[in-house]
C-alpha cells in the first residue's frame, strides 16, 4: 500500500500555536521536506524530533515532488512544511500533493494557522464573504492591471506583501477602487510586534509611502458595494486625450479602471490620438 503524505501547517511566529497533532507527525515521519530547511531545524528543537529534514522550495519543487511520489510508492510517511503557514497557500506544496495523489497515497492536511485568516478577522471587515489574492504581481503594470480586475468584487479581499512593495499596491489599491475603500495593514501577525493599521485606502497609502512597515504583511479589503459601471472604453480615451494626456498617460490611467492590457490601451489610444492630429472625426 502507498504510503501517506501529511501537509503540515507551521506557526507564522509564535511556535506556541503548533498543534500537539503537527508536533506529533513531525516526529513520526520518515522524512520532511520543508521550504527553508534552517526555520525547519528550529522548528524540530522546538518539538523534540530528530526526523531527516530535505529542502523543497521553488527552484527544486518539481523534481522533489517525484522524489517525494516515489517514497510514498514505498510506503513511506512524508510531511512536507512551508517557510511558515500552510504548503500551498502562496508556498511550495501543490506540487507534492499532486504527486502524492497520482501515486495513489493518503493525503491528509494538518492545519493550523494561516496570515490571511488572522488578518482578516484582526481587520474588523466582513468575513461573510472573502477572496484571497495571494502575493500582487511585482511590476506596477501587472499589479495595477489585477487591480482594474477587481473593481466589480464584492467579497473582502485579501492579499500578501512584501514590506518594501506595500506602499506601491495600496497606492495601485487606492486608484483603482477609490481613496474612502476601507483597508487594513496587518504585519508581524502573532509575534510580539503585531499590528493592525486601520483606515482608508488613501490613508494607509499616504502612510506607507512615507515609511515602509517591518515584516511581512497582509493586507486586507473591504469589497465594493455594487458591480463596476461599465465605462465606454473609447469615449474615455477621447475625453482624457482631450484634456491633454498623451497616449502612455491614457493607458496608466486606464490600466487599473479596467483590469484591460496597459499595451491594448496604449494601442487604443494611439490610433485615437492620431485620428485626432489628422482632424478626423
Amino acid at each position: 500500500m502507498p504510503g501517506t503524505l501529511f501537509v503540515v501547517a507551521t506557526p507564522i511566529g509564535n511556535l506556541e500555536d503548533l498543534s500537539p497533532r503537527a508536533a506529533r507527525v513531525l516526529r513520526e515521519c520518515d522524512l520532511i521536506y520543508a521550504e527553508d530547511t534552517r526555520r525547519a531545524h528550529v522548528l524540530m528543537q522546538h518539538v523534540g524530533a530528530d526526523t531527516r529534514v530535505v529542502s523543497m522550495f521553488d527552484g527544486n519543487e518539481a523534481a522533489r515532488s517525484q522524489e517525494l511520489g516515489a517514497l510514498l510508492a514505498a510506503d513511506k510517511r512524508v510531511c512536507v512544511i512551508s517557510d511558515a503557514g500552510t504548503p500551498g497557500v502562496s508556498d511550495p506544496g501543490e506540487r507534492a500533493v499532486r504527486a502524492a495523489i497520482a501515486a495513489g497515497a493518503r493525503v491528509e492536511v494538518i492545519p493550523g494557522p494561516v496570515a490571511a485568516i488572522a488578518a482578516l478577522i484582526g481587520s474588523g471587515l466582513s468575513s461573510a464573504r472573502f477572496v484571497f489574492l495571494g502575493f500582487p504581481p511585482r511590476d506596477d503594470g501587472p499589479r495595477r492591471q489585477l487591480v482594474g480586475t477587481l473593481r466589480g468584487e464584492i467579497a473582502t479581499m485579501l492579499f500578501y506583501e512584501a514590506p518594501d512593495r506595500v506602499a506601491a499596491t495600496l497606492a495601485a489599491l487606492r486608484d483603482g477602487l477609490g481613496d474612502d475603500r476601507a483597508a487594513c495593514v496587518s504585519r508581524e501577525l502573532t509575534k510580539v510586534y503585531e499590528e493592525h493599521v486601520r483606515g482608508t485606502l488613501g490613508e494607509l497609502a499616504a502612510r506607507f509611502g512615507e515609511a515602509a512597515p517591518r515584516g511581512e504583511c497582509t493586507i486586507v479589503v473591504a469589497g465594493g458595494v455594487a458591480a463596476a459601471v461599465e465605462i465606454d472604453l473609447e469615449a474615455e480615451v477621447r475625453r482624457l486625450l482631450a484634456e491633454g494626456a498623451s497616449a502612455r498617460d491614457v493607458a496608466a490611467r486606464l490600466v487599473v479602471v479596467t483590469g484591460k492590457p496597459r499595451r491594448q490601451l496604449y494601442q487604443l489610444a494611439l490610433a485615437l490620438e492620431r485620428e485626432r492630429e489628422r482632424g478626423e472625426p
